[in-house]
């Protein structure tokens, strides 16, 4: 689907359009995911804040990995995603493993067609938050989660730390003037598309940024984990609630 970039949806740019509208990169997600520690770290993490079967939402749910996890073992999994053949895919997995679960394609920032006060659980995993641009957009998104949890409902959320060892000296010279100066897309790292799409751009937290993002969106924090890959802090899942 081709759309003017004045007709994208709100906090998507285009070179997130071009991402999640690859059938290339659908297909390949599933093997990219097992090649990733981190799939490992925030089932663990999940498992831990989910302690007990309930009703669970999937924000920016993929090929719908986390659903099926816990669809497993028992809990009622509703997963959401702005990408057709993101759901597409994950709607043929879970039928294959014969789950049933709830699909639903929303643009996290309004979660519009979901109702108030519904799910006992939410997740919003895989660096999902820094792929929406602008803060005011990454707050709504915050927002909205808070909505449709249940009064003391639950949220995991993984963020990327700005300041990771991957970053060359270049990134962190312009990282670290953008901070200083708090310069409105400080934070941002644009990099080629790996599916011949436009440039895709995915926001880098400060721990200080993140915990004041959380606060201000009806949650408060219950904890925290530290991603450490290769001896450097990669990123943290935080655990949530809602504000009564």
């Amino acid at each position: 689907m081709t759309l003017p970039d004045w007709q994208l949806p709100a906090g998507v740019d285009r070179g997130l359009w071009d991402y999640f509208h690859s059938a290339e990169m659908v297909e390949q997600y599933e093997d990219q995911l097992q090649q990733s520690p981190l799939i490992h770290v925030d089932l663990n993490f999940c498992e831990r804040w989910f302690p007990q079967p309930g009703t669970l939402l999937d924000l920016g749910c993929g090929t719908g990995r986390l659903c099926r996890h816990f669809a497993r073992r028992g809990y009622a999994c509703t997963g959401v995603d702005l990408s057709p053949a993101m759901l597409a895919k994950a709607k043929e997995l879970a039928t294959q493993a014969g789950l049933a679960i709830a699909w639903y394609r929303e643009n996290l920032i309004g979660l519009e067609g979901l109702p108030d006060s519904t799910w006992d659980y939410a997740a919003c995993l895989y660096s999902t938050l820094g792929m929406i641009r602008g803060h005011e957009q990454r707050q709504a998104a915050l927002r909205s989660a808070a909505r449709v949890l249940k009064p003391g409902g639950r949220l995991i959320v993984h963020l990327h730390r700005r300041w990771f060892r991957g970053l060359h000296f270049r990134q962190r010279l312009t990282l670290f003037w953008q901070t200083l100066l708090q310069h409105r897309h400080a934070g941002d790292l644009t990099m080629p598309q790996a599916y011949a799409g436009a440039p895709l751009t995915l926001h880098h937290f400060t721990k200080t940024e993140a915990i004041r993002l959380i606060h201000s969106s009806d949650l408060t924090i219950l904890g925290e984990e530290a991603i450490v890959v290769d001896g450097s802090v990669y990123g943290w899942l935080f655990a949530a609630e809602r504000v009564v």
